[in-house]
Parts: C-alpha cells; structure tokens; sequence
C-alpha cells in the first residue's frame, strides 16, 4: 500500500473549504458514540446500542430515502436496544451521512485522500463552487447506492462518496499531476495520480469490514463518476473560455 503524502498540482490560494471539511469530519467523528470517547465505562451491549441506533437517525438508509419516509427500527435491534423515538428527514440523511464514520481507520484513509486531492479541485473551482461541488457529488454517491440496493435497511456512512467525486475531478482535470507516496509506509516515491486515485477505492472496499457493508462500494462508483462528469463540464468550459478569448485578439 502506498500512503499520498503531496499532490505536485499548484494552487495559488489556501484550500479554505477543503480544510473545512476535514475539520467538521474530525470533530463530528469525535463526538458521535462510534468514537466511544467517554462511553468506556459502559457495558458493551449499551455501547453497541448507542452506535446502531445513532447510525439508523443520522444515516443514509436506502429503503427510506427511495420512499422519503422514516421507517420503524428494525425488530433484531429494537429487541435488544429499545431505542427512544426520534424523527428522522430522510433526504436530509444523505447529507448527515456524509460526515459520518464508521472507525478510526474510516475517517483517516478519507481525510488523507481530501487533503491531498482537494485543494487543487478547490483551486480550480473556487471555494463556494467547491463546496457545492463536494455536497453534489456525496449526494450523487448517495442517491446512487439507494437506487441500486432500494430494500437494503443498512445505513450509508462516510464522506467517501463525496471524496471520490473529488478524486474523479481531479483525474479529469490533473491527469499528468503526480503524487509523492510512501509505499510500505517507508520509501517515498512518486507515482502518477491515477495509481493512488485506484488504491483509494481498494482501501475503501477492505476498510469497510464486513461484506453485507461492502455494498457501499456502489456509493463511490456513483461520486467518482458524477465526479468526472463536473471535471470534463469545467475543461470544456475553460476550453471555450480560452477560445473565446484568442478570437478577439
């Protein structure tokens, strides 16, 4: 495995909005019961219970955002945890699930990949465009994946629909950019920007865990290509730009 340590595409102002994110990813991550910052003093099962039930609230749940109602929690969990009631939105889920994670190795290998990849997007669209951009594309991965699994009851978390929209863009619009890597986590080494944007999706597929969460993969299929799509509008956009300008001269 390689590790991106620096993207060599320049930008010419600080990535604002990409800090941004990674910064509310963090500290949300933080603070949710998946964290279990100061929950160590509980019982297992209670622990467990916090977790699941705040995922189905604040999660992307295929099933209701197909129907854009809240359904009951399922019987398995219900049994065991009795959840208090709670009233969800589920088109806004796609947006909590976004800043949402489901471990420690989750958030890192997502932030990672923001850091590295989204400044130059973020540079070539200008903050606002961007965070519009990112949002677009993390409910693009999301929708996507409720479409193609519409019973599916599992919850939908993590930032890394919207962060392969980022990696699809930076693909179409960088692609002879190069990236310093450590591979093994030892030797530094650079490698063309396609290779890491390839193992992110590797990473992801072996970080989720179990097979049924796996599904997920769907998500970043979706985001990397809605990605792409906005990547070649603003190529051709900034072609006819250039075009324009050279046939008034």
């Amino acid at each position: 495995m390689a590790l991106p340590l620096y993207d060599n595409q320049p930008t010419r102002r600080a990535p604002l909005v990409t800090y941004f994110l990674i910064a509310a990813n963090v500290v949300i991550f933080l603070l949710t019961p998946v964290a279990s910052i100061g929950h160590h003093g509980e019982p297992p099962t209670q622990r467990t219970c916090e977790q699941a039930t705040f995922l189905l609230k604040y999660g992307a749940v295929p099933k209701e955002m197909i129907s854009n109602r809240q359904d009951p929690v399922p019987d398995d969990i219900y049994t065991v945890c009795h959840p208090k009631p709670y009233h969800k939105r589920p088109w806004f889920s796609a947006l909590s699930s976004m800043f949402l994670h489901g471990g420690v190795a989750h958030i890192l290998g997502n932030m990672v990949y923001l850091f590295i990849f989204g400044a130059a997007t973020e540079d070539r669209l200008g903050r606002l465009r961007f965070l519009f951009f990112y949002l677009l594309v993390g409910y693009i991965a999301a929708y996507g994946f409720a479409i193609t699994y519409p019973g599916s009851h599992t919850p939908l978390v993590g930032a890394s629909g919207a962060i392969a929209g980022v990696l699809g863009s930076h693909l179409v619009l960088y692609p002879r950019s190069r990236t310093i890597a450590l591979i093994l986590s030892l030797i530094p080494f650079r490698l063309p920007s396609w290779a890491l944007l390839a193992q992110f999706f590797v990473f992801q597929w072996f970080s989720l865990g179990g097979s049924q969460n796996q599904t997920a993969y769907v998500a970043h299929i979706y985001g990397f290509v809605a990605g792409m799509a906005v990547g070649l509008l603003v190529r051709r956009g900034d072609l006819a730009r250039k075009s324009a300008a050279l046939s008034w001269r």
